[in-house]
């Protein structure tokens, strides 16, 4: 495994891929988990060659948010990956990704401005604008990304399609602890009392997807049944909605195609999750 901290570095390695060899990449915020490292060992079963890339991106924090706290710890991210056999993994500063004087971003409209949208302005707009600046320096053939956040991947391929760049994205399924929580890197955040708390959005998550296999279509009456679960553990709703899985757009009927996407505060933890209604 090699650790490349130059851009420079990591662009002149891209343009030495061979014609035909597959290259898998897998963008983190480092502070990997099993949900991480499940994206991993997904590119390397189907890639010649994977990539990690370990990035705190600053433009996609708000003024208020965890960016100065947000976990680090390169040299356990390492260990991790070590064992797993990445062939590079790419670990640039915030100076070389946003030198003095960068003006350029990249926005994907509507569904950008919608849900995590909404309640983090400009999120996505930094998501966007990093995961392109990294994709055009490892050039990957497959980028490996977990449903967990649903809407990035949503935004991201159309962002990829709309810029007619070659990358494709293999989604994979959401990792969860055995009693359902979805893995994150913020839940490090959580002390033992509001780890327990969190387990509200998987269970409400699963209360949806058990009422809707008895018939119940009404995103409404689905979304009450929902927050009386999540109330009740006590976490603080940011949102819950029922969407179209390709376009984001909420819908009036819950059908095969609709996605259930919430966001929780769990004392000052905001958590997201989400699941296909039917299998």
């Amino acid at each position: 495994m090699k650790l490349i901290t130059d851009i420079n570095d990591q662009r002149n390695l891209s343009r030495l891929w061979d014609i035909g060899t597959k290259v898998g990449f897998v963008p983190t915020m480092g502070y990997l988990h099993e949900g991480h490292l499940s994206l991993v060992a997904k590119s390397n079963s189907e890639c010649d060659v994977t990539v990690v890339s370990i990035f705190v991106n600053p433009a996609q924090f708000g003024p208020k948010e965890d960016l100065s706290s947000y976990p680090r710890d390169l040299e356990r991210d390492l260990a991790m990956l070590e064992r797993y056999k990445v062939d590079y993994v790419f670990f640039p500063t915030t100076g070389m990704m946003y030198p003095a004087g960068y003006q350029s971003w990249i926005m994907v409209q509507g569904i950008s401005d919608v849900l995590c949208g909404a309640s983090r302005p400009g999120h996505f707009k930094g998501v966007a604008t990093v995961v392109a600046k990294l994709v055009n320096l490892v050039n990957p053939d497959f980028m490996y990304m977990g449903e967990k956040d649903y809407q990035q991947v949503v935004v991201l391929e159309t962002m990829l399609r709309d810029l007619n760049m070659h990358t494709r994205i293999v989604r994979c399924p959401i990792v969860r602890e055995k009693d359902g929580l979805a893995l994150s890197s913020r839940n490090k955040y959580l002390d033992k009392h509001d780890r327990k708390k969190a387990l509200c959005l998987s269970q409400a998550l699963r209360l949806a997807k058990d009422l809707y296999s008895k018939g119940e279509t009404d995103p409404n009456l689905l979304t009450i049944a929902m927050t009386t679960v999540i109330l009740k553990a006590g976490g603080k709703i940011d949102y819950i909605a029922f969407v179209n899985r390709d376009t984001l757009a909420p819908v009036k009927k819950v059908n095969r195609t609709t996605r259930v996407l919430l966001a929780v505060y769990i004392g000052k933890t905001r958590l997201i999750d989400n699941t296909a209604l039917a299998i």
